[in-house]
């Protein structure tokens, strides 16, 4: 998902707005975690950027995404950019980790 979401609507609040911003991408998270994995992916991962335009846009988690459009919309922000793109995300074990070299 790239898309440059607009915060303003002629008949629609703000507050609705954002509310319709978030289902959305909650929607397209969901549909995409619920696609069947390739053999050896553990799960589906989430590359996201988030910005006032796509030039601008800095890459963030997924769960800052709530918080991001969020800011927006109490900055009064026309529009903002967001991108999500899913990829395949692998598991790491913690025997592969060695603790004795981080002290």
């Amino acid at each position: 998902m790239k898309k440059t979401f607009a915060l303003t609507h002629p008949k629609l609040k703000p507050a609705r707005l954002v509310d319709a911003i978030k289902y959305e991408v909650k929607k397209y998270l969901r549909r995409e975690r619920n696609k069947t994995l390739p053999a050896g992916v553990d799960y589906w991962d989430f590359d996201c950027r988030f910005g006032h335009t796509e030039s601008q846009a800095d890459v963030i988690k997924v769960h800052e995404i709530n918080k991001c459009i969020d800011e927006a919309a109490r900055l009064e922000q026309p529009s903002f950019y967001l991108e999500v793109l899913v990829k395949e995300g692998f598991k790491t074990s913690s025997d592969d980790i060695d603790y004795d070299d981080a002290e």
